[in-house]
């Protein structure tokens, strides 16, 4: 059976699900977009104590102030992350996952109200921060548990095409508050309060979702697991297609239903460190998470302050590519051009994943993209560098500016069909169902953690490097990118998650030329060989 089938495809009732389930980016993407612009906004800025006039003599205090307006809910969300460990498994993907827009919503309308209150605010970023991290963790992991293996990728990647929208739509919605709003506290607060309303929507929807097979499956819930597969999949539960996928999935969990009834995080943990394919898969994760936040974010821009008094130097601590820094260098000022400019950056980057979603990640597969993606980010930073390293200007050399501002069109094309979508998809299906939790919360964790880091040294890295020596630091990160995952990364493209053990056996160095299509189909000629179990592997035996 194909996705093609249109039993499937035209299944409202699934696109449905996929559609609510996804929309636990909203908190994410809104945050890098809407709320890091409307820090800039004069009401907030009044609200908060945020006027460079007021900070004359002390403009690393500013710095500090408006960096940890920004990062605690990026720090929030790292432990966030972590907690998602111990929802999934108690409560279940779906609960978790209603839990954690609970979390968020509360965090939000304290934020909204917060009217000043620095430590208030500071509180509420960190509290609607829980709430986000978790949903970074149990969105992707419900999508890929619910979708079939040709169309994973698809499904998964979902969830960063509605991420982008709400993070390009949060930067238009500034400029339209800057423009037609009086400077009042309900300027901002409006601005902050939009992304309740589609969460607030998805939320409703969410009872009609239900929970994954899969983890009914792992709670022995059968029969309830089949009834739930044949709805997501538009048949009978008496299909014969049905009927292998569920058997695919339930030959599985028998092999493990004692040891997911009694094993603990710690113990999952262990087995990640002392099962040595597992311990492959594991590393390999961390690595791609840790390469896709220091070639330069995850985001367009969280937010920006003001330019110090001398030299055009930036104090913006800014993430990804630090457009708004770059455009002011660019010649592109003022805070409504910055936040259009800002905007179309990031339609560039939700067309891109877009078209990556629906067209190249289940075609080229996982590992090309990522190459690809590098390459264009690399590409971008050694330019940036050497104009800023130069600095032309805009008024000497026009087409040397213009050329700048590309780059970082280009930069984002790089992202979209790469590391920006791709840990997502890897962590969610590489791993056993047994350990899937554990180390796809890890690697949220680090990820988030990675990305707070980001956000504070961004800024003393343009001081302290000469704004060009930043972009040299990101290119010689998408070079080691190019040459780890070049060699480490299997492509898993049609690879169901019950055969990812025998595409990760043998040497990590030869994980390069492993061929995906030789797992693209679930044995079914016993139990033994469905799941993780170091199964004979049809056709080459090399590896």
């Amino acid at each position: 059976m194909k996705w093609s089938d249109s039993r499937w495809a035209t299944n409202p009732y699934y696109a449905l699900v996929v559609f609510v389930i996804a929309c636990g980016s909203i908190p994410k993407g809104y945050d890098e977009g809407g709320y890091s612009a409307s820090v800039n906004l004069p009401s907030f800025e009044a609200d908060f104590n945020l006027i460079q006039s007021h900070w004359t003599d002390d403009p690393t205090g500013l710095a500090n102030r408006s960096a940890n307006i920004i990062s605690f809910s990026v720090l929030g969300a790292a432990f966030g992350a972590l907690f998602a460990l111990d929802l999934n498994d108690r409560l279940g993907r779906l609960v978790a996952w209603r839990l954690a827009c609970v979390l968020w919503a509360s965090g939000i309308f304290m934020q909204v109200f917060s009217s000043g209150i620095y430590g208030l605010l500071l509180f509420a970023r960190i509290w609607s921060g829980l709430g986000a991290g978790v949903l970074t963790v149990a969105a992707p992991m419900y999508l890929s548990e619910i979708a079939p293996a040709r169309t994973r990728g698809l499904v998964v990647s979902v969830y960063m095409v509605i991420l982008l929208a709400m993070l390009a739509m949060g930067f238009f919605i500034n400029y339209g508050a800057s423009v037609h709003m009086a400077a009042t506290r309900a300027q901002y607060r409006l601005v902050q309060a939009i992304p309740l309303i589609p969460v607030g929507i998805a939320f409703g929807l969410s009872f009609l979702c239900p929970e994954t097979p899969r983890y009914l499956v792992s709670k022995q819930r059968h029969k309830e697991a089949r009834e739930v597969l044949a709805r997501l999949r538009g048949l009978s539960v008496d299909d014969p297609d049905l009927e292998k996928e569920f058997d695919t999935i339930d030959a599985q969990m028998k092999e493990r239903v004692s040891d997911l009834a009694s094993v603990t995080h710690w113990s999952a943990f262990k087995e990640t460190q002392t099962d040595s394919n597992y311990r492959q898969r594991f590393w390999l994760l961390m690595t791609m998470q840790t390469i896709a936040q220091w070639t330069g974010g995850n985001g367009i821009t969280y937010y920006v302050t003001d330019i110090f008094k001398s030299e055009i130097r930036m104090a913006m601590i800014v993430h990804e590519a630090n457009i708004l820094g770059f455009y002011r260098y660019a010649g592109i000022t003022g805070n409504a051009e910055s936040l259009v400019s800002s905007g179309a950056y990031g339609i560039v980057k939700l067309v891109f994943t877009m078209a990556f979603t629906w067209g190249l990640i289940d075609v080229l597969g996982r590992r090309r993209c990522v190459l690809a993606g590098l390459a264009l980010q690399l590409a971008a930073h050694i330019y940036m560098g050497a104009y800023m390293g130069l600095r032309p200007g805009s008024a000497s050399n026009a087409s040397a500016s213009d050329a700048a501002v590309a780059s970082v069109f280009v930069y984002a094309v790089g992202w979209s069909i790469g590391l920006c979508t791709i840990p997502y998809l890897y962590g969610t299906e590489i791993f056993p169902t047994r350990i899937r939790n554990v180390s796809y919360a890890i690697s949220m964790a680090l990820h988030w953690f990675f990305q707070f880091a980001v956000v504070r040294v961004t800024g003393n890295m343009f001081v302290s490097l000469d704004v060009w020596g930043a972009y040299l630091f990101w290119a010689i990160i998408c070079v080691l990118g190019l040459v780890i995952l070049g060699i480490w990364m299997p492509e898993t493209k049609g690879v169901p998650i019950e055969r990812m053990g025998d595409l990760f056996d043998g040497p990590w160095y030869l994980r390069w030329c492993a061929k995906a299509h030789e797992w693209s189909e679930p044995p079914v000629s016993s139990v033994a060989e469905i799941g993780d179990e170091k199964a004979p592997k049809p056709g080459n035996t090399a590896l």
